[in-house]
């Protein structure tokens, strides 16, 4: 089906979760997220967001469509759009906002089927009609390429590999309708087009940008020439799930990894870094949650791990991980669990005399997340919100708070597994 500017369904219900951290003493504060339903259809497996429409608020975007907020009642395509079946997949699995040509507007990156093409588009300024279309790069294999600044010139360049390389392409800013070009950091391997695990931090604090895969690190040298290889850390971060991320998790001045272990199945850790007997860096891996309950302190379990962000979620100072379980990711016979709840969950980092703990709070039972989940302020309360397509459909969640009562707050904490 074709859905040309159209208004979607619209349901805000409330669904629940709480801060474990009043922000003074005599202070006890909740957490909760008002859940915007935009549509049950499929467009895509990720979100973003941008003011497309230069009227002050943020909108956010789904594949091809972008929706008008703070109400996110109205749809608009950008190019023509197409509802998926679940049981298959769609043609947009990640999307981006940027301004690319220097006007002063949003235009949108759409990263489509692994092994295929990343294109962005053109904010027509309020004109009518479909957005032009630019080709980005040609061919981008994983399925969870990222969207940062590597280089280091404050603009940001595409993270993935292809042809069995790892790098970056970037575009070329001075001419920004020509296809980007790409900086292979590594020696040939044979990564596929649906490779599982990608990232990009300050892994060795040095200042400069490392990449990441689920087998190791690549460390950006001092002078990053063209056709040099980057060095290679070895390093097993698991089977491959999503969006790797470089957090300072426990405080100890050097910079963790935290990804999630198998994109179909289980796990989420954090990799603790250390120096071996030789002084270089190796991990430690934490496991926050598994295949079984008690794997988690507070027994919180699920599957298909296959999004991760990063933010700051109740403004501690310290940043949370933000992820759930997508749904359908191989239709409803595929994978662990995939007639289970689609959860969204948020983890709380906290840090104590007795260590690193992540305690859970659900956002939702009934939506997960795709192969992208944003976690961003985008009604500019200075609280985070959570963005979510896949294939239930789009959510927004708002996240709100409220001062409660000792008693009220004490009784909604998770509780950990007795022993």
């Amino acid at each position: 089906m074709v859905i040309k500017r159209t208004t979607l369904a619209f349901v805000a219900v409330w669904c629940l979760a709480c801060s474990a951290m009043p922000t003074h003493a005599e202070d006890h504060v909740l957490r909760t997220f008002k859940k915007i339903k935009i549509t049950d259809k499929f467009f895509s497996e990720g979100m973003y967001y941008g003011d497309f429409n230069k009227d002050g608020k943020t909108d956010v975007t789904a594949g091809s469509l972008w929706y008008a907020g703070p109400e996110f009642t109205k749809a608009t395509e950008i190019r023509p759009a197409v509802t998926f079946d679940p049981h298959n997949y769609s043609n947009a699995f990640l999307s981006f906002a940027y301004d690319f040509n220097g006007d002063t507007w949003d235009d949108i990156v759409i990263v489509g089927f692994p092994g295929e093409a990343v294109n962005w588009y053109e904010n027509p300024k309020g004109e009518p009609g479909h957005w032009k279309q630019h080709l980005g790069f040609a061919i981008a294999d994983n399925e969870s390429p990222g969207f940062a600044d590597i280089t280091g010139d404050g603009k940001p360049e595409l993270i993935c590999h292809t042809d069995g390389y790892l790098g970056y392409a970037e575009p070329n800013w001075k001419e920004p309708t020509k296809p980007w070009s790409f900086r292979q950091i590594s020696n040939k391997s044979g990564w596929g087009k649906y490779q599982h695990g990608i990232g990009y931090g300050d892994v060795n604090g040095d200042g400069r940008q490392d990449l990441l895969l689920r087998e190791g690190w690549w460390e950006q040298p001092a002078a990053d020439k063209v056709g040099e290889v980057w060095t290679h850390h070895k390093f097993d971060f698991g089977g491959g799930g999503a969006q790797m991320h470089v957090y300072d998790v426990d405080g100890d001045k050097d910079n963790d990894v935290i990804t999630s272990l198998n994109a179909h199945g289980y796990g989420l850790a954090w990799f603790e870094n250390i120096k071996d007997d030789n002084g270089q860096i190796t991990f430690k891996q934490h496991l926050i949650t598994g295949d079984k309950p008690e794997a988690n302190k507070y027994g919180v379990k699920f599957s298909q791990l296959h999004a991760v962000d990063l933010v700051d979620m109740d403004g501690d100072g310290l940043k949370d991980i933000v992820t759930g379980k997508r749904y359908w990711a191989h239709g409803p016979g595929g994978d662990a669990e995939p007639g289970a709840p689609a959860v969204l969950y948020w983890f709380k980092l906290t840090r104590t005399d007795a260590g690193v703990d992540y305690i859970p709070f659900e956002i939702d039972n009934d939506s997960g997340v795709g192969t992208q989940v944003i976690a961003a302020d985008i009604t500019n309360d200075g609280l985070p919100d959570v963005l979510v397509g896949n294939k239930k459909g789009h959510f927004v969640f708002i996240q709100e708070t409220r001062k409660v009562s000792k008693e009220e707050w004490e009784k909604a904490q998770p509780k950990p597994l007795a022993k």
